[in-house]
Protein backbone atom coordinates (compact mmCIF):
# COMPACT_ATOMS: atom_id res chain seq x y z
CA UNK A 1 0.00 0.00 0.00
CA UNK A 2 1.65 3.36 -0.79
CA UNK A 3 2.24 5.57 2.53
CA UNK A 4 1.58 8.84 2.47
CA UNK A 5 2.95 11.78 4.75
CA UNK A 6 0.07 14.57 4.80
CA UNK A 7 0.57 18.10 6.29
CA UNK A 8 -2.71 19.81 6.85
CA UNK A 9 -3.33 22.04 10.08
CA UNK A 10 -7.02 22.75 8.48
CA UNK A 11 -8.10 19.50 11.09
CA UNK A 12 -11.63 19.34 9.51
CA UNK A 13 -10.19 19.37 5.67
CA UNK A 14 -7.44 17.24 6.48
CA UNK A 15 -9.65 14.46 8.09
CA UNK A 16 -11.61 14.96 4.38
CA UNK A 17 -8.52 14.65 2.61
CA UNK A 18 -7.13 11.43 4.80
CA UNK A 19 -10.96 9.70 3.94
CA UNK A 20 -10.69 10.65 0.40
CA UNK A 21 -6.43 9.04 0.13
CA UNK A 22 -8.15 6.02 2.06
CA UNK A 23 -10.86 5.19 -0.59
CA UNK A 24 -8.64 5.63 -2.81
CA UNK A 25 -6.39 3.05 -1.61
CA UNK A 26 -3.42 5.56 0.37
CA UNK A 27 -2.34 4.61 3.63
CA UNK A 28 -2.16 8.03 5.57
CA UNK A 29 -0.05 9.71 8.38
CA UNK A 30 -1.76 12.62 9.00
CA UNK A 31 0.27 15.54 10.69
CA UNK A 32 -0.85 19.42 11.99
CA UNK A 33 2.54 21.22 11.82
CA UNK A 34 5.95 21.18 9.80
CA UNK A 35 8.39 20.16 12.93
CA UNK A 36 5.48 16.88 13.26
CA UNK A 37 5.86 16.29 9.33
CA UNK A 38 10.00 15.95 9.78
CA UNK A 39 9.72 13.88 12.77
CA UNK A 40 7.23 11.82 10.97
CA UNK A 41 10.00 10.90 8.24
CA UNK A 42 12.20 9.99 10.72
CA UNK A 43 10.02 7.08 12.06
CA UNK A 44 8.68 6.01 8.83
CA UNK A 45 9.15 5.58 5.20
CA UNK A 46 7.11 7.17 2.96
CA UNK A 47 6.29 7.28 -0.90
CA UNK A 48 4.84 10.37 -1.41
CA UNK A 49 4.38 13.75 0.66
CA UNK A 50 1.43 15.99 0.18
CA UNK A 51 2.38 19.29 2.01
CA UNK A 52 0.16 22.58 2.97
CA UNK A 53 2.68 25.71 2.53
CA UNK A 54 1.19 27.98 5.67
CA UNK A 55 1.15 25.85 8.22
CA UNK A 56 2.59 26.28 12.03
CA UNK A 57 5.75 25.92 13.58
CA UNK A 58 7.44 25.20 10.08
CA UNK A 59 6.36 26.47 7.12
CA UNK A 60 5.82 23.44 4.44
CA UNK A 61 8.62 25.00 2.03
CA UNK A 62 11.11 24.72 4.49
CA UNK A 63 9.90 21.21 5.82
CA UNK A 64 10.70 20.27 1.91
CA UNK A 65 14.33 21.98 1.87
CA UNK A 66 15.14 20.79 5.12
CA UNK A 67 14.25 16.87 3.70
CA UNK A 68 15.88 17.67 0.66
CA UNK A 69 18.97 18.62 2.33
CA UNK A 70 19.10 15.16 3.98
CA UNK A 71 18.94 13.41 0.59
CA UNK A 72 15.29 13.13 1.40
CA UNK A 73 14.49 12.56 -2.61
CA UNK A 74 10.36 11.59 -2.20
CA UNK A 75 8.16 12.78 -4.63
CA UNK A 76 6.07 15.77 -3.01
CA UNK A 77 2.99 17.61 -4.15
CA UNK A 78 2.17 21.11 -2.64
CA UNK A 79 -1.14 21.79 -1.44
CA UNK A 80 -1.82 25.61 -1.47
CA UNK A 81 -3.89 28.68 -1.86
CA UNK A 82 -0.87 30.76 -3.06
CA UNK A 83 -1.28 32.29 -6.43
CA UNK A 84 1.70 34.62 -5.70
CA UNK A 85 4.22 33.47 -8.03
CA UNK A 86 6.97 33.68 -6.02
CA UNK A 87 5.67 31.26 -2.87
CA UNK A 88 5.28 29.09 -6.00
CA UNK A 89 9.20 29.37 -7.17
CA UNK A 90 10.20 28.76 -3.65
CA UNK A 91 8.18 25.73 -3.47
CA UNK A 92 9.57 24.27 -6.59
CA UNK A 93 13.30 25.73 -6.19
CA UNK A 94 13.20 23.74 -2.45
CA UNK A 95 12.41 20.53 -4.47
CA UNK A 96 8.70 19.84 -4.93
CA UNK A 97 7.81 17.94 -7.88
CA UNK A 98 3.98 19.20 -8.50
CA UNK A 99 1.43 21.65 -7.00
CA UNK A 100 -2.11 22.17 -6.88
CA UNK A 101 -4.12 25.44 -5.29
CA UNK A 102 -7.19 25.18 -3.05
CA UNK A 103 -9.79 24.45 -3.84
CA UNK A 104 -9.14 21.43 -6.42
CA UNK A 105 -10.98 18.70 -8.00
CA UNK A 106 -10.84 15.38 -5.53
CA UNK A 107 -10.37 13.40 -8.79
CA UNK A 108 -7.20 15.45 -9.98
CA UNK A 109 -5.55 15.43 -6.59
CA UNK A 110 -5.90 11.48 -7.12
CA UNK A 111 -4.96 11.51 -10.61
CA UNK A 112 -2.10 13.76 -10.24
CA UNK A 113 -0.42 11.49 -7.24
CA UNK A 114 -0.75 8.32 -9.19
CA UNK A 115 1.04 9.99 -12.37
CA UNK A 116 4.19 11.43 -9.66
CA UNK A 117 4.24 8.11 -8.61
CA UNK A 118 4.64 6.81 -11.84
CA UNK A 119 6.95 8.88 -13.19
CA UNK A 120 9.66 8.94 -10.19
CA UNK A 121 9.36 5.04 -9.79
CA UNK A 122 9.97 4.42 -13.68
CA UNK A 123 13.01 6.78 -12.98
CA UNK A 124 14.32 6.17 -9.51
CA UNK A 125 14.61 2.39 -9.74
CA UNK A 126 17.86 0.56 -10.91
CA UNK A 127 18.29 -3.09 -11.11
CA UNK A 128 21.03 -5.46 -11.81
CA UNK A 129 19.37 -8.97 -12.29
CA UNK A 130 17.32 -9.86 -9.68
CA UNK A 131 18.78 -7.20 -7.25
CA UNK A 132 16.95 -3.52 -7.26
CA UNK A 133 17.84 -0.46 -5.86
CA UNK A 134 14.99 2.62 -5.01
CA UNK A 135 16.76 5.44 -5.16
CA UNK A 136 13.48 7.38 -3.54
CA UNK A 137 13.26 5.25 -0.24
CA UNK A 138 17.08 4.28 0.24
CA UNK A 139 16.23 0.24 0.02
CA UNK A 140 17.79 -2.47 -1.64
CA UNK A 141 15.25 -5.66 -3.10
CA UNK A 142 16.03 -9.22 -3.46
CA UNK A 143 13.76 -10.43 -5.74
CA UNK A 144 11.17 -8.45 -5.04
CA UNK A 145 11.97 -8.37 -1.39
CA UNK A 146 13.36 -5.75 0.81
CA UNK A 147 16.74 -6.62 2.69
CA UNK A 148 17.21 -5.96 6.47
CA UNK A 149 20.15 -3.95 5.86
CA UNK A 150 22.52 -1.98 8.55
CA UNK A 151 23.64 1.44 7.15
CA UNK A 152 27.35 0.07 6.49
CA UNK A 153 25.91 -2.96 4.85
CA UNK A 154 23.48 -0.81 2.44
CA UNK A 155 26.45 1.63 1.50
CA UNK A 156 28.92 -0.94 0.88
CA UNK A 157 26.40 -2.87 -1.54
CA UNK A 158 24.55 0.20 -2.99
CA UNK A 159 28.79 0.40 -3.79
CA UNK A 160 29.36 -2.72 -5.63
CA UNK A 161 26.03 -2.21 -7.41
CA UNK A 162 27.54 0.70 -8.89
CA UNK A 163 31.02 -1.15 -9.51
CA UNK A 164 28.99 -4.16 -10.63
CA UNK A 165 31.98 -6.18 -12.58
CA UNK A 166 34.71 -4.01 -11.50
CA UNK A 167 36.64 -4.90 -8.37
CA UNK A 168 36.11 -2.07 -5.85
CA UNK A 169 39.63 -1.30 -4.09
CA UNK A 170 39.44 -1.31 -0.05
CA UNK A 171 40.59 1.77 0.19
CA UNK A 172 37.34 3.23 -1.71
CA UNK A 173 35.18 0.86 0.62
CA UNK A 174 36.93 2.01 4.18
CA UNK A 175 36.10 5.53 2.63
CA UNK A 176 32.56 4.87 2.08
CA UNK A 177 31.55 3.76 5.28
CA UNK A 178 34.07 5.48 7.82
CA UNK A 179 34.42 8.66 8.32
CA UNK A 180 37.71 10.77 8.75
CA UNK A 181 37.86 10.38 12.40
CA UNK A 182 37.18 6.75 12.45
CA UNK A 183 39.09 3.54 11.45
CA UNK A 184 37.48 0.67 9.12
CA UNK A 185 39.85 -2.54 9.07
CA UNK A 186 39.56 -5.42 6.87
CA UNK A 187 37.69 -7.95 9.56
CA UNK A 188 35.39 -5.28 9.86
CA UNK A 189 35.03 -5.35 5.81
CA UNK A 190 34.57 -9.34 5.62
CA UNK A 191 32.00 -9.27 8.19
CA UNK A 192 30.17 -7.15 6.07
CA UNK A 193 30.52 -9.06 2.61
CA UNK A 194 29.95 -12.03 4.67
CA UNK A 195 26.46 -10.88 5.67
CA UNK A 196 25.59 -9.65 2.45
CA UNK A 197 26.69 -12.53 0.41
CA UNK A 198 23.92 -14.92 2.82
CA UNK A 199 21.23 -12.38 1.64
CA UNK A 200 22.10 -12.97 -1.99
CA UNK A 201 22.13 -16.92 -3.00
CA UNK A 202 22.23 -16.47 -6.60
CA UNK A 203 24.92 -13.94 -6.88
CA UNK A 204 28.41 -13.85 -6.01
CA UNK A 205 31.02 -11.20 -4.36
CA UNK A 206 34.49 -12.15 -5.42
CA UNK A 207 37.25 -11.59 -2.87
CA UNK A 208 39.94 -10.27 -4.87
CA UNK A 209 43.30 -11.11 -2.84
CA UNK A 210 44.89 -8.14 -1.47
CA UNK A 211 43.24 -5.13 -3.55
CA UNK A 212 39.48 -5.36 -2.62
CA UNK A 213 35.84 -6.79 -3.64
CA UNK A 214 33.30 -7.68 -6.92
CA UNK A 215 30.15 -7.95 -7.38
CA UNK A 216 29.15 -10.44 -10.21
CA UNK A 217 25.24 -10.71 -10.74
Amino acid sequence: MTKVLLLEDDLLFGETLVDLLEENDFEVTHVPNGQSAIDATYDKNFHIYILDINVPLIDGVTVLKELREAQDSTPTIFLTSHKDKEMLTRGFMSGADDYITKPFDSDELILRLHALLRRCKSSSVECIALLCHDEIHQRILYDEVELDLSKKEYALLLLLMKHVNNTVPKELISDELWSVSQTGSDGAIRVYINRIKQLLPQMTIENIRGIGYKLVP
